[in-house]
């Protein structure tokens, strides 16, 4: 069965497709069949991927942005057959109301955030949106977020703690700020396929993140394909 991941935060610029491409791209190096859905009309995921030479992983990637009238929303949506993984990078601007089909049959959420006022601000609302708007029950236990970027002495990085804290809500990891994301966002390759010594700090930055990921319940049966109709935003 297919595991669905969905990067999540309305606020731009808040690490979407970094977390994105670098757990499709880890996915791929396990041996397990992935799948890159990218709804973002700026198509950052999709560039990243055609950056990728023939000797990597693959990755199949879904262009959900696209429309294209001579084939249907579920066709161009649809994960390949034996997809293992399938990792969804989602645009900036979303309305509340168009949340639910981006993170329809997810199995896990994840929320990237900022070290700032403004970005705290905007996760909560996101989070508040999936609670509210998309109905995501906090029993299913798969909101995670997860701080880019951020450093645990800050006070806005305190406050966002204090408000996870009351709705139960995980941080599953801190991302360091590394000059590694930007090397690899150039190149095509991912954290965990660059030369382990140089990579070792950040790497170990995932492994809480990929250990809850790993914990979330297995999906019970197929799914159908992500609704039709959902327009894209910029």
């Amino acid at each position: 069965m297919t595991r669905r991941i969905v990067v999540l935060n309305p606020k731009g610029g808040s690490g979407k497709t970094t977390i994105a491409t670098n757990l499709a791209a880890f996915y791929a190096t396990q041996g397990l069949s992935s799948a890159l859905m990218d709804w973002d009309p700026q198509a950052s995921s999709t560039r990243w991927l055609k950056k990728r030479g023939p000797d990597q992983p693959p990755i199949h990637g879904i262009p959900a942005f696209e429309r294209n009238l001579r084939v249907t929303r579920s066709f161009l949506l649809r994960a390949p057959v034996g997809c293992e993984r399938l990792v969804a990078d989602t645009p900036a601007a979303v309305p509340a109301q168009d949340i639910p089909p981006l993170i329809a049959h997810a199995d896990a959420i994840l929320v990237p955030v900022l070290p700032s006022d403004i970005d705290i601000h905007a996760c909560s609302k996101c989070i508040s949106d999936l609670l509210l708007v998309a109905k995501v029950r906090r029993s299913e236990d798969k909101i995670g977020v997860v701080a880019n970027r951020a450093r645990r002495n800050y006070r806005s990085f305190s406050m966002l703690m204090r408000f996870l804290d009351t709705l139960n809500i995980p941080v599953v990891t801190t991302l360091r700020d590394s000059q590694n994301y930007l090397k690899v966002a150039e190149s095509g390759v991912a954290l965990h396929e660059m030369r382990s010594h140089a990579v070792r700090e950040d790497t170990a930055t995932w492994e809480p993140l990929l250990r809850w990921l790993d914990e979330r319940p297995q999906p019970l049966v197929a799914r159908t394909p992500m609704p039709e109709g959902l327009e894209a935003h910029g």
